[in-house]
């Protein structure tokens, strides 16, 4: 009965306007209150005990690196490079786009990151060259969603702390899926681009596309620092993170000089405001899985699935289902603590393992990320766009549909996301 009156608090506390974080918290106060011999102290402890992880140190390490990136000029040059190689097709810009999206996955682990670095430059570029609104929009939004999917990626860092699994095995799983999604999008820019005429860029003469090449090797290097440390075994996700701030600091104030000092407060500050609402939500989420354990909801799932779902496909069509509905009012980092563990006994009964599962709920969640009407990237790229919401979702559909796709497809041949492990 309890779990019932905490489930409708927290629907109420949504309806109200109160932001998620402090939902999950009020609702775990409320129901750990009524918990016989249980003291309410219980839940700042675990909201602490849950953020004591060596693991979850590289959230606020790659949030950094990701605003020295943007700060440093890194973005622009992966951009520039992007637009060498695939500028002169039609349509070139929205390849480009897509392109630099999966490199700066590689950098940052979050898609907010790059909505918000790479969607600063090329959406006006896009509009500024004839591209309509909407297409400028949607395509950086949708390929925003590739940061939490090609490695690394903050959402897998979270995973692996809640399900005990192994992140090498996690980033490896992601590069396929990332992919194929990435590959689909430009498949959608190609069918607009040819059906609208888009523009292209006069094509780079050889020595010009070697100048810019050679021009963008410090930036490139930086995802082949990260992923070759933690997927060759030489570095724990946490400590890649750590090289990565340092390696862009180097870029940022010794080679490219456009990170100076007196820059370092605002980025120092701009990355504690975002890695407090991350952490925050992270802990409110681990004082609510306290209260799903104390009223033993795993066991009443497991009942279920056991007896009523023994299917693998439908399993994971199921937890696609419900990420997809938790995706658009939660973030992804509270969504995996709550729910992710409760599912993970259910799914290694099927024979699903926690990699399979974790990778389909990380793309799934990252659909979540545009979708109305938490969608994070959906606001801050119809904000940089500057138009409606609803314009800019009606825009980035045809790219849901891809990922959504990928998704399904991993959930039915779990070799996509083991090809590399």
């Amino acid at each position: 009965m309890m779990m019932v009156l905490s489930v409708i608090v927290f629907i109420v506390l949504l309806l109200m306007g109160l932001p998620i974080a402090y939902g999950i918290l009020a609702t775990a106060l409320f129901g750990i209150a009524f918990v016989p011999n249980v003291d309410l102290i219980t839940v700042m402890q675990k909201m602490v005990s849950g953020l004591n992880s060596f693991t979850l140190l590289a959230v606020p390490m790659f949030i950094l690196a990701a605003n020295l990136m943007n700060i440093g000029n890194i973005s622009q040059q992966m951009v520039d490079f992007c637009l060498g190689l695939v500028g002169h097709i039609k349509g070139g810009m929205g390849y480009a786009n897509v392109l630099v999206s999966m490199l700066f996955a590689g950098i940052s682990g979050s898609s907010q990151a790059d909505t918000a670095g790479i969607g600063k430059i090329l959406i006006p570029a896009m509009v500024e060259e004839g591209y309509p609104q909407e297409t400028a929009a949607g395509v950086t939004i949708a390929s925003s969603t590739l940061g939490v999917i090609i490695p690394p990626s903050i959402p897998m860092v979270v995973y692996s702390s809640v399900a005990s699994c192994s992140i090498s095995a996690l980033f490896m799983g992601g590069i396929i899926p990332g992919i194929l999604i990435g590959g689909g999008q430009m498949l959608v820019i190609h069918y607009l681009a040819v059906r609208h005429n888009y523009p292209r860029h006069p094509r780079l003469g050889m020595k010009k596309l070697v100048r810019v090449m050679v021009g963008s090797i410090p930036a490139l290097i930086t995802p082949v620092l990260i992923l070759g440390g933690v997927l060759g075994g030489f570095m724990t996700a946490t400590e890649s993170a750590c090289v990565a701030c340092i390696y862009a600091l180097v870029l940022g104030m010794g080679i490219f000089r456009t990170v100076k000092i007196s820059d370092m407060k605002a980025i120092l500050v701009d990355t504690l405001l975002l890695n407090s609402v991350s952490l925050f939500a992270l802990a409110t989420a681990n004082a609510m899985g306290q209260l799903l354990a104390y009223y033993n909801l795993s066991s009443y799932v497991q009942f279920f699935f056991a007896n009523y779902v023994n299917n693998r496909i439908i399993f994971m069509l199921l937890v696609i289902v419900l990420y997809l509905f938790l995706g658009t009012f939660m973030d992804a980092c509270p969504a995996i603590i709550l729910f992710a563990p409760i599912l993970l006994g259910a799914a290694e009964s099927l024979g699903i393992t926690a990699v399979q599962l974790g990778l389909v709920i990380v793309i799934t969640l990252a659909i979540g990320q545009v979708t109305p009407p938490y969608g994070v990237c959906l606001m801050l790229g119809s904000k940089i766009a500057g138009m409606p919401m609803q314009k800019a979702f009606a825009a980035v559909v045809p790219y849901i549909a891809i990922s959504l796709a990928v998704v399904v497809l991993l959930a039915f041949f779990p070799q996509i996301g083991s090809v590399f492990g």
